[in-house]
């Protein structure tokens, strides 16, 4: 398989103060990749890179021909301003406004896919419900429909599964699934290590740094994950710059935990 992705020794973070070090590998066309780790280790950070809204400090990500229109991106619930007055159809039609345009109208068979796509997450019936009104299981549903429309290569969840009921993960993940049979290309920010072992078959570990990416079964073992929550627990923001040899660019470094066993990817 072609890459979708590549991440060239790429550094992220906000005010030249790291969240991401140093992450080098491909995303291949079609993956279903788990991008796990402790709070603050830099998966939303990372997530935000890929679809452009942070700029590396150092390396790069090389999107292999991708357009900005080609990835989906889901942050988190928590990010989502709930109380613009909007209502779920409104919502879920903003799927199609790199088909439709900004200002273009939406015509009979757009209309006939938002309904589907509304569908497609058990929400018929609340086409006129206004957002606010939601629980956050329903808000989620409503935001995969939204990404139904979008109809992208690329598919980017952060914690899609948090504070949502277990009927509402699993039909959601239903999706997810269909997503990965129609070789899209799906990378999902997890908590949950059993749900990720049992569904996953590629996973990328972060704290701060690449702990370890590869077959699930190898990256998520007892001693790697607690080489992640060590190194995470020694990051100090106020640690000397480090100078990325290919760029020059300054940038502070985690200092590692010395009992970690790190495993980063070719």
């Amino acid at each position: 398989m072609n890459a979708q992705l590549r991440f060239n020794n790429v550094t992220l973070g906000y005010d030249r103060h790291p969240a991401v070090h140093h992450l080098e590998g491909d995303v291949k066309t079609g993956a279903l990749i788990a991008v796990v780790g402790p709070n603050g280790a830099g998966k939303s950070t990372l997530f935000k890179g890929i679809v452009g809204v942070i700029k590396p400090l150092a390396g790069g990500i090389d999107l292999c021909g991708l357009r900005a229109r080609d990835i989906a991106y889901l942050p988190q619930i928590a990010d989502i301003d709930r109380t613009f007055p909007i209502g779920i159809y409104d919502m879920v039609a903003m799927g199609l406004w790199r088909e439709a345009g900004l200002f273009g109208g939406i015509s009979r068979a757009q209309r006939e896919k938002i309904r589907d796509a509304i569908a497609a997450v058990g929400l018929s019936g609340f086409e006129d419900r206004p957002i606010g009104t939601l629980s956050g299981g329903q808000m989620q549903r409503a935001l995969f429909a939204r990404l139904l429309l979008q109809d992208a290569r690329v598919i980017v969840l952060d914690e899609p599964f948090n504070a949502v009921d277990a009927k509402t993960s699993a039909d959601l993940f239903d999706l997810v699934r269909r997503w990965h049979g129609e070789r899209r290309t799906v990378l999902t920010a997890m908590h949950d290590i059993d749900f990720v072992r049992e569904n996953f078959p590629e996973t990328l570990l972060l704290a701060r740094e690449p702990v370890a990416w590869g077959r699930t079964a190898n990256v998520l073992t007892p001693e790697n994950l607690l080489a992640a929550r060590r190194m995470c627990e020694a990051f100090d923001q106020q640690a000397e710059p480090c100078v990325d040899e290919q760029t020059s660019a300054l940038a502070p470094r985690a200092e590692l935990a010395d009992a970690a066993t790190h495993q980063p990817r070719r």
